[in-house]
């Protein structure tokens, strides 16, 4: 599963976010197309909401079109067993007292075993340096794959500082459970985006040990 709407700051992890981050570099937009974006990137290891989805290094790219406050793209990236293969959309809004808003849908697939999809709504808020967002769906059933049907939700909020710094509080219910907290640095040096993270996850997303851990994560990437 991933993560990007219109700001990063609602990504449930800033790092991925900035490598799917959603400006042109160019006025006109890539291809001469206006409000189309591309963006690369690498992670150490690819985490999504505190949950390890690879142990090793991961690259992903993706494609967003934006206009008029309504958005729409497609993300992938490599889950080792396969390629996670995002598509989303919605429409975003921003007040004259500063306050932006959105609502869009998300649906997650796979390749391979990994995993079976998730699709889910997608609801965000932002002000100033804080911003939340809310995200509940359903994983769909896959009987190759032993997953039954079941149903969850998403809150995470997000405060970020105009040094790059910041910090996310997330937490899953329904019928997945767990928490993570995200400390980290983003900033962008020669039209690359650089980040760095140190994720705490509870016992519950941490897939790799089953005791909840602490893991540093490193990030590059770049928009055009």
């Amino acid at each position: 599963m991933k993560k990007t709407l219109l700001n990063i700051a609602l990504s449930s992890t800033l790092l991925t976010a900035s490598i799917a981050s959603f400006n042109a570099s160019a006025e006109e937009g890539l291809g001469g197309i206006e409000g189309l974006s591309g963006n690369v990137g690498v992670v150490s290891q690819y985490f999504f909401r505190g949950i390890a989805q690879t142990t090793t290094a991961s690259a992903s790219g993706g494609l967003d079109l934006e206009k008029g406050g309504f958005y729409a793209g497609t993300w992938a990236a490599d889950v080792q067993d396969g390629i996670e293969i995002d598509f989303y959309a919605g429409y975003g809004i921003e007040t004259d007292s500063g306050i932006s808003l959105s609502a869009g849908f998300t649906t997650y697939q796979y390749t391979g075993d990994f995993d079976s999809a998730y699709n889910e709504i997608n609801l965000s808020a932002a002000y100033g340096m804080f911003s939340l967002s809310y995200n509940v769906g359903t994983h769909e059933e896959d009987k190759d794959l032993g997953i039954d049907e079941s149903d969850y939700d998403f809150v995470s909020l997000t405060v970020e500082g105009e040094s790059g710094l910041y910090a996310t509080l997330g937490s899953w219910g329904k019928d997945f459970d767990g928490e993570y907290v995200e400390l980290g640095y983003g900033t962008s040096i020669s039209g690359f985006d650089i980040g760095v993270a140190l994720i705490s996850n509870s016992e519950e997303l941490d897939v790799e040990t089953g005791k909840g851990e602490e893991s540093l994560v490193l990030s590059i990437g770049a928009s055009f």
